[in-house]
């Protein structure tokens, strides 16, 4: 490890881990508790920088969310949620459902980011991680997409309301930021920029490039949709292209990224083809923008990532690695980690950091994927020259 003092923040407590559906479900909190395992084994995180959330007030929460939306998440929590009400507030399918205290486990997860925001603002750190949190398909008014209440949105309006800042949210997510994106659509104090599979196949569906914002905030949504099937190359390619030209533009004062893990090509629940190593880049390119334009300040969620065992405990490793300026891991990973682990596991746990390309498969449409991702690319970039 090198001598620089470290000034970055990371949320964690084993409470978080009760943000759960149920047991089958796959949105599993427990990769969380694996990537802090590991980095706490690596020596790289220490057990000073962990930042314990607390309870985001119903205030807190209202600055996205509805009054009649938090209480019907209340109600949920003691399963006295009527049928009726489940239908409208998006709690009644098979995927974000009720769970017992979701309230609090909710508002837990918005509190560490809030906690979090404020030693930044503070300046008692310079910058920080919340991978339990980055739930951003949660609407105004609607659950959605796993997410109960939009921590990321919840806290880039702490910040502006709070702190007057001009926030840059960076959206990698496989996933279209769909609530993140809703919540600012008319705000030009906050841009929201997410790059993703197109939703011409995949939920929820929207994120065309065409979606630019409305009223006061047009131009302050930026969408940089991909193919199904695009690989590092051009992911980063369409990442480099975009991003830089909306940062030197927009001039935030501190940037929220969203770092899913969805875009790997094991994921269950999407159809990228990128490998670890596109996912290792995205967060330090991410840490670079913002020692340039932001004095540093940045705070990096998790999201989602549904391959708990081979991906997403050495991809989120090196969103925390990239915050404190260690270079991304090219070794073995640590043997007590992997004994404790492994029987636990659904699969065999790899035991080196370098993607091994199980059932990788070259992808036939390789540079016709690449020229679409290139000319939306370029479209976008067009409209910050």
């Amino acid at each position: 490890m090198n001598n620089v003092k470290q000034t970055t923040g990371y949320v964690y407590s084993n409470a978080i881990l009760q943000y759960r559906f149920n047991n089958s479900h796959p949105f599993n909190q427990m990769r969380l508790k694996l990537t802090t395992e590991l980095l706490l084994e690596l020596g790289a995180l220490k057990e000073t920088q962990i930042i314990q959330p607390r309870i985001a007030t119903d205030k807190e929460i209202g600055l996205i969310h509805t009054h009649d939306y938090i209480q019907a998440i209340r109600h949920a929590s003691h399963g006295i949620l009527s049928e009726s009400e489940a239908k409208k507030y998006g709690l009644d399918g098979e995927e974000t459902i009720q769970f017992r205290m979701m309230h609090r486990h909710s508002a837990r997860i918005v509190g560490g980011a809030l906690n979090l925001a404020d030693l930044i603002m503070e300046g008692k750190l310079t910058n920080g991680c919340h991978l339990g949190g980055g739930l951003h398909h949660s609407l105004p008014g609607r659950a959605n997409g796993f997410c109960i209440y939009n921590d990321v949105a919840i806290t880039a309006a702490y910040l502006q309301q709070n702190y007057n800042q001009r926030v840059l949210c960076i959206d990698t997510d496989a996933h279209h930021g769909d609530g993140t994106q809703w919540s600012f659509y008319t705000n030009n104090h906050i841009l929201n920029y997410s790059i993703h599979e197109t939703g011409k196949f995949l939920f929820p569906g929207s994120g065309h490039y065409t979606e630019r914002g409305s009223e006061t905030g047009y131009g302050y949504t930026v969408n940089v949709p991909l193919e199904p099937y695009t690989e590092d190359q051009s992911f980063i390619e369409s990442f480099k292209t975009t991003i830089e030209p909306v940062i030197a533009t927009f001039k935030p004062d501190i940037i929220l990224s969203v770092h899913g893990t969805d875009i790997h090509y094991l994921d269950p629940l999407t159809h990228m083809n990128c490998t670890l190593d596109a996912l290792y880049q995205i967060p330090y390119m991410i840490k670079e923008l913002a020692d340039k334009y932001t004095e540093g300040k940045v705070m990096m969620f998790g999201g989602g990532g549904y391959n708990i065992w081979e991906v997403v405990p050495r991809a989120w490793s090196h969103v925390f690695l990239a915050l404190i300026n260690e270079p991304p891991q090219d070794r073995n990973l640590p043997e007590r980690w992997l004994n404790k682990w492994q029987s636990y596991a659904t699969c065999p746990l790899p035991t080196v950091w370098k993607d091994e390309l199980t059932n990788y498969q070259m992808i036939p449409r390789k540079d016709e994927i690449s020229q679409t991702n290139r000319k939306h690319a370029l479209q976008v970039k067009s409209w910050f020259e």
